[in-house]
């Protein structure tokens, strides 16, 4: 950081601002004019509970950038930290050539409030949403906006690389100035550290749920996503460098189940809200069934009462009656789309045979038949289970007919490499293959 003189509390560009100051709390609601009228390419959001040392990287970061320090703001809100976080930041605000604004707040719960009170007070035209334990990489906000300003985009997507953590992967393959969001990956990215146009922000009343307990992130990156101009991939640079804290704080709390599922009902409203009923809401959909809905009932349910269970299969009805439509589970690997099947029909005990199965590690065996190929896992053409035979299809589109009239069948010794593929896949989901 560069010297500077000590924070004159008048000055808009370092002043701090508490919460437990009703006035500075009204003034907070409503961005203070950037001095002389200058509006910043970028405000920085960021928000930080218990960030030290790792916040020290984090800022440094931000004053690092080729954007420029005078492209650049910097909103910072301590969220009720007890370890030197706010003292830190309102130092940083007196010295750095980056103006910078802190909020110290008494703790709001999660990151959701933070982020709102930043964003309130954003003058950029563009705001990212940096975590405190995060870093940018150098030229990061400098490509990301002329992404933005090149494309004409309201979100970009800076790549990625976890830090003592794993990190999203799929979508860094090729940089990409409009991605559709609903064949490509990045509808599996839905955390906010993000490049969002503010306009966008303001003009839909855009904020974080801060009733959610999770996934208020994904709600909100979403939403973006769907009222916006476009989506851009920047995946040849490092932007974000997403750390894993070595004393385990600030990872995503297991929680009650009933959590997931809330958060999976609203992030499907959501789908249902914003796109009409069609292939493209049942590509999102996609999304909250199978990286929130499923994994409650994957293997943990074998170490969980009936009683638990039976909670789980009654949170799931509602949503699986709404949003589990055919055109969604043909999109399903066999084993997901037999799982959630089960769980749309009810059918508790043919779920619990079916993922005991699964994690034991069983081939299914391949039948062909007019309408395709199925692997036949447990209860398979059980009549008295009542579960179709296209929850079990290997190929084809379940309930499509196929014959040798409709195309030429695919030999059967490709038929069992797939479904062994299929299976090896399956074990490496339980932790039973590497």
């Amino acid at each position: 950081m560069t010297d500077k003189p000590s924070a004159d509390p008048a000055d808009p560009a370092v002043r701090v601002a508490s919460s437990a100051d009703p006035a500075a709390s009204a003034e907070a609601a409503v961005p203070e004019p950037a001095p002389g009228g200058h509006v910043p390419d970028v405000t920085v959001v960021v928000g930080a509970y218990q960030a030290m040392p790792y916040l020290v990287k984090c800022l440094e970061s931000v004053e690092a950038q080729t954007l420029g320090a005078d492209r650049i703001e910097i909103v910072a809100v301590d969220d009720g930290s007890t370890d030197g976080t706010g003292e830190y930041l309102e130092e940083f605000a007196a010295k750095s050539a980056v103006p910078t604004r802190v909020v110290r707040q008494a703790n709001s719960g999660g990151p959701g409030g933070p982020r709102n009170k930043g964003l309130s007070l954003a003058r950029g035209r563009f705001v990212f949403f940096l975590d405190a334990d995060d870093y940018f990489g150098e030229e990061a906000l400098e490509r990301m906006v002329a992404m933005a300003d090149r494309a004409g985009t309201d979100v970009v997507l800076g790549k990625v690389v976890g830090v003592n953590r794993g990190a999203p992967k799929s979508m860094w393959k090729k940089t990409v100035e409009h991605a559709d969001v609903y064949a490509s990956n990045v509808m599996y990215t839905l955390s906010a550290q993000k490049l969002f146009r503010r306009e966008l922000l303001v003009r839909h009343g855009m904020r974080f749920d801060t009733s959610m307990r999770t996934g208020e992130d994904a709600l909100f990156t979403l939403e973006a996503y769907l009222r916006g101009s476009g989506v851009s991939v920047v995946a040849d640079y490092t932007c974000y460098h997403l750390v894993g804290r070595d004393d385990g704080v600030h990872l995503t709390k297991s929680g009650s189940h009933a959590i997931r599922f809330e958060s999976a009902r609203r992030l499907m409203e959501l789908i249902a809200e914003l796109v009409p009923p069609g292939d493209r809401r049942d590509q999102l959909m996609v999304r909250p069934f199978t990286i929130t809905l499923l994994p409650q009932f994957g293997p943990v349910v074998l170490n969980q009462t009936r009683e638990v269970l039976a909670e789980k299969f009654e949170l799931a009805a509602p949503l699986t009656a709404a949003h589990f439509t055919p055109g969604l589970a043909r999109r399903l690997k066999p084993q997901d789309r037999l799982r959630l099947t089960c769980v749309s029909l009810g059918k508790q005990d043919a779920l619990l045979e079916i993922v005991g199965y699964l994690k034991a590690g069983t081939s299914p065996e391949t039948v062909r038949g007019l309408r395709g190929e199925y692997l036949a896992y447990p209860r398979f053409r059980d009549r008295a289970t009542g579960i179709p035979d296209s929850a079990y299809q290997l190929t084809g589109r379940p309930g499509t007919l196929r014959t040798a009239l409709g195309g030429a069948r695919r030999p059967a010794r490709t038929v069992v490499r797939r479904a062994r593929r299929l299976a090896g896949r399956t074990l490496r989901w339980f932790g039973l293959r590497r």
